[in-house]
């Protein structure tokens, strides 16, 4: 039996956020990860280290999108392949943002194979990102823990664009497993249900 505890949290019901850094891991200690690792275009991810459910803290400054396409507590179908499970499940949306979200390139922390092409991480998960959106091929410092050797990596940019960007809570479509509050699914990814 696989069992979540989450505490509230911003991004659920609008409360000013906190910043996110060391939370994920600390909430996803007993998270059994051995899933298998993606097939999709993210070369070299191992999925196997990726937390796939958050706490939901989201960075300070994320802006909560006021119009959003799937305003949260709505479902929406996820058209998305960044890890087995996911494409085509229907998704609770527990918070929806603006701003610039990245997929990026980088070595972790923790050492092994590079990570390329990871999608996704917004703008405030980047050290000193200030106001001004990073450009394709520009260096940066990742303040994100999605996956094990993550935060603190030095990474490139490998596309950036401005964007809704949702976290959302679904049930794996090949393990029946529940995964509570991921972060990140572009609103490109999702369509209504029907």
């Amino acid at each position: 039996m696989l069992a979540f505890v989450l505490t509230a949290c911003a991004g659920n019901d609008e409360t000013t956020p906190k910043d996110n850094k060391g939370t994920e891991s600390e909430s996803n200690e007993n998270m059994d990860l051995n899933e298998e690792a993606s097939d999709s275009a993210e070369e070299g991810m191992d999925h196997l280290e990726m937390n796939h459910s958050s706490s939901g803290e989201v960075p300070e400054y994320l802006k909560v999108a006021e119009n959003a396409t799937y305003p949260v507590g709505s479902e929406a179908v996820m058209h998305a392949n960044h890890m087995k499970g996911m494409d085509g499940a229907t998704a609770t949306i527990t918070g929806a943002f603006e701003t610039t979200v990245y997929a990026v390139s980088y070595t972790p922390t923790t050492g092994g194979e590079p990570v390329e092409n990871h999608k996704w991480v917004i703008h405030e998960e980047i050290e000193n990102a200030g106001e001004k959106p990073f450009e394709v091929g520009d260096e940066v410092v990742l303040n994100a823990d999605h996956m094990e050797g993550m935060d603190g990596a030095t990474a490139t940019i490998d596309s950036a664009e401005p964007t809704t960007i949702y976290m959302v809570s679904y049930t794996d479509t090949e393990t029946g497993k529940e995964v509570e509050n991921h972060k990140w699914v572009t609103e490109a990814e999702l369509s209504p249900v029907e």
